[in-house]
């Protein structure tokens, strides 16, 4: 995908599912935003964006980037906004769907994008409400689990194409454990999990790399050397948040040799999994990165092993390769 975390530490399966979630303001469109831009600008697929009632200004910033990009004869866009009546939000998602599936029959491999399922959901409840429903959990309908299989099921690849699905899924509260993300997960290959607490750090894309998994991410899928570069930075970015706690009481002195040199490698893997992205050029003014697979397992694998320990942590700072590390 050319983003560094998401090829590390979650690598995406052609004819996957992949969920993005986040609560209110983490980012979850704009990682989403910059997985099409890059997957149409190097892969040059196919896409269907669904626009599941979210904001109407998104739809029209997507629609003029997509037209500057120069993909939008790529995209299919179909929309039902938080303007709409429920019952439009409830079928936009599947009338996506629909596409994707006409795509995949012609033999094209596809990129489904949903966002967000979580509206998806909702139109269900309020839909079920004007039924006269009884509500089940947190007010949620009695057929959530039977809705959202009805879409997930369809997202399927056959002998001549594929889907390869991103759905962005808005967590209420930041409470993962709640009824919507939860019947959501059990549909998934890969789960990309936004964080609030690393996006107060300002570190973007906010993932995390800890909660983040692949179905994938398998020595016999992606190679050993990719599997444990990813596992080397999991383990050390695990070690770091148990030493947090011995640095918040008894500060960074107290830690032996080799623990400060944990946390060093950790804070400078923290930053590295940072990354300019194109389409947030507008915001932040510094151009969007590209990173390769293998530039990505080897610059982690650098920092890992020590090879960067003279350099500060803010080299590491969003820059796309290793290599610019040293130009800093």
């Amino acid at each position: 995908t050319g983003i560094k975390v998401i090829d590390l530490i979650m690598p995406i399966a052609k004819g996957g599912k992949i969920g993005l979630f986040g609560g209110a303001g983490v980012g979850k469109t704009v990682t989403l935003m910059e997985l099409i831009r890059n997957i149409a600008v190097a892969h040059s697929g196919y896409s269907v964006f669904a626009g599941v009632g979210e904001r109407t200004r998104e739809g029209n910033d997507f629609y003029y980037e997509m037209e500057e990009g120069g993909v939008l004869d790529k995209v299919a866009l179909v929309y039902g906004q938080m303007n709409e009546p429920p019952g439009n939000r409830l079928r936009v998602a599947l009338t996506g769907l629909t596409i994707a599936e006409g795509f995949r029959d012609e033999g094209r491999d596809v990129l489904m994008f949903v966002d967000n399922i979580y509206r998806y959901t909702l139109a269900g409840t309020e839909v079920s409400a004007l039924l006269g429903r009884m509500p089940s959990a947190v007010g949620y309908q009695p057929t959530l689990a039977a809705e959202m299989g009805a879409l997930q099921e369809r997202i399927t690849s056959t002998k001549t194409g594929s889907i390869t699905s991103f759905q962005a899924v808005y967590v209420p509260a930041d409470d993962l454990t709640d009824p919507s993300p939860a019947t959501t997960f059990a549909h998934l290959d890969a789960t990309l999990v936004l964080s609030r607490q690393i996006a107060e750090l300002g570190i973007y894309p906010a993932v995390d790399p800890l909660d983040s998994t692949s179905r994938i991410l398998d020595p016999n899928v992606v190679g050993q050397e990719h599997y444990d570069v990813a596992r080397g930075v999991q383990g050390i970015l695990q070690r770091y948040k148990e030493l947090k706690d011995i640095i918040a009481i008894l500060g960074m002195d107290e830690l032996s040799e080799d623990d400060k040199l944990v946390v060093a490698r950790a804070r400078k893997v923290q930053r590295f999994l940072s990354q300019p992205f194109f389409v947030a050029e507008v915001f932040t003014g510094s151009p969007g990165k590209y990173v390769s697979l293998k530039d990505t397992i080897s610059g982690f694998k650098a920092i890992v092993d020590g090879e960067y320990d003279h350099l500060p942590e803010q080299a590491f700072y969003m820059i796309g390769g290793i290599e610019e590390a040293s130009g800093k």
